[in-house]
């Protein structure tokens, strides 16, 4: 695969007449987008953007449902703007901080969507762009209605360079203010270039995405991988495992790549699709974004007759670190496989050097895909690079054949499922609540989605809450998947031995684990 540096260059690799952008599910069915239509709207888009007076380094929010559109909207902005995509699931409060940290120039909705997101754009004073699909045409099409008019058209038009930015990305962090990740049009380039080159993409491929698209998993992983090989990617309305299997028949994928809770979900309803699972034309099957239990890996190639390649990423990387081999290489099931495109390190946590082979410590990483530092983070680039490595928080060892484990997690984010919450976040709201005097976010142990987050609460002298109470107080200003699925009401948080309350290990000193 030639050396990728930005949009436009990955849109030029597909052949004109080549599938790019399927729409499982769609009724009636929508034919889908070729590469020729796909380079050809993107022209178009960023012309739109240019009108608007929106160009190179300008910020462009994006509140659209998993599907095709999402995916061509975030190619297409990304090509001559910088992207940054929101969960549509986000309360009002939640688009008001992230379109103010974001400082958007402007707000890419649905036309006819009653997002709270455009309320809080228009107020803030950002234009909105509604995304008009186009259903009668390939799937994926669409046209942007122009803002108010009043804006001068940029002087900093045109395509996108390899350093210009391209994706904004919040990544949740111990403290209250997650941090913005910015990647560059190299750094997504690179890092879709190494997962075709980890799963030997090609051209004839043809990816199922069920993976939320305003993560970089579903982002880099499914759309961005194909789309640099030459290859199609069709993209559903979002993941459901009662629908899984009508997909696949529909499309004939030979891959899909997901977190291990899906993984879980489908097998669920293997056994009762037999004649789907007899036509599958899967060659593999991809899993990141957090463990996957060697138990689930054996239950998977048993029943999909491929093998599973688990790999390991963060947003910070543009996804992907490491991944195992595909076969006849070694795949070792409870590993996250080999260095798949940035150089990976094992630093000490208290000198700061690189350690030998075999000795357990901070998993560092430097390369092409790896982001140059947080915006206006100078607390946390100075804590996250070491000597040009960055430092990822997890703990692990890499073995004589350079396979690397994962030993442990070192920052406190809780992992559900792949969603990652700020403990802090989710304290914040709670306290706001007047019955609350004190109270610790925490990870619970979880058998399906490896963690759920648990709150230990204190109560305000002479207040009373229930459990229903403060979680429904949660849900009204928080994303479903933040809310506790466990409050413990205390009458005092355990503490360390400087008196700081500790979130790591309270689930077993509690009782939850």
């Amino acid at each position: 695969m030639s050396k990728l540096s930005c949009i436009a260059d990955l849109l030029a690799i597909g052949a004109d007449g080549a599938i790019a952008i399927g729409a499982p599910g769609r009724t009636p069915a929508q034919s889908p987008m070729t590469f020729a239509a796909l380079r050809a709207l993107a022209g178009e888009v960023v012309d739109s953007l240019n009108r608007n007076g929106i160009g190179r380094g300008d910020r462009v929010a994006i509140v659209l449902p998993n599907g095709p559109e999402m995916a061509v909207a975030f190619m297409t902005v990304a090509a001559g703007a910088v992207t940054a995509p929101l969960n549509p699931a986000y309360r009002e409060d939640e688009f008001n901080f992230y379109l103010d940290d974001l400082k958007a120039r402007a707000l890419i909705v649905q036309q006819g969507d009653d997002t709270p997101a455009r309320a809080v754009a228009q107020r803030r004073g950002i234009d909105v762009l509604e995304l008009v699909p186009d259903l009668d045409g390939p799937a994926g099409g669409f046209r942007l209605q122009d803002g108010a008019g009043d804006r001068a058209a940029t002087e900093n038009g045109g395509m996108a360079s390899v350093d210009d930015p391209a994706l904004i990305l919040h990544t949740s962090g111990t403290t209250s203010r997650p941090k913005m990740v910015p990647l560059s049009q190299g750094n997504i380039c690179a890092s879709a270039s190494h997962i075709g080159a980890s799963l030997a993409l090609t051209p004839d491929d043809r990816c199922l995405n069920i993976m939320p698209l305003f993560h970089i998993h579903g982002l880099i992983a499914a759309v961005l991988s194909s789309l640099a090989a030459g290859a199609a990617v069709h993209c559903t309305p979002g993941f459901n495992a009662l629908r899984y299997f009508q997909w696949m028949d529909a499309v004939q994928p030979t891959w899909y790549t997901a977190v291990p809770t899906m993984h879980q979900a489908i097998l669920s309803r293997a056994k009762r699709n037999a004649d789907s699972l007899a036509q599958s034309q899967l060659r593999l099957i991809r899993s990141s974004s957090s463990s996957l239990p060697p138990q689930v890996m054996a239950a998977l190639e048993e029943t999909f007759a491929c093998p599973v390649i688990e790999a390991y990423g963060m947003t910070e990387a543009a996804h992907q670190m490491a991944s195992n081999p595909l076969p006849p290489a070694e795949r070792q099931p409870g590993c996250v496989g080999l260095a798949a495109g940035p150089e990976i390190g094992i630093m000490s946590e208290e000198s700061g050097e690189i350690l030998p082979t075999g000795e357990v410590g901070e998993i560092v990483i430097r390369g092409p895909n790896v982001t140059t530092g947080y915006i206006e983070n100078p607390s946390a680039n100075a804590t996250a690079f070491t000597d040009g490595w960055f430092r990822t928080g997890d703990q692990g060892t890499l073995d004589g054949a350079g396979y690397l484990t994962l030993t442990g997690r070192l920052k406190e984010i809780i992992n559900r499922g792949g969603e990652k919450i700020s403990p802090r976040e989710v304290d914040e709201v709670l306290l706001d609540h007047p019955a609350v005097g004190q109270v610790v976010t925490f990870a619970m142990p979880h058998d399906k989605l490896g963690e759920d987050v648990a709150a230990a609460v204190v109560l305000a002298e002479g207040a009373e809450a229930t459990e229903r109470e403060l979680r429904d107080f949660v849900g009204q200003r928080l994303a479903d998947f933040k809310v506790p699925r466990k409050l413990l009401f205390l009458d005092e948080i355990p503490k360390g031995a400087t008196g700081k309350l500790q979130r790591i290990g309270l689930a077993e000193k509690l009782g939850l684990s």
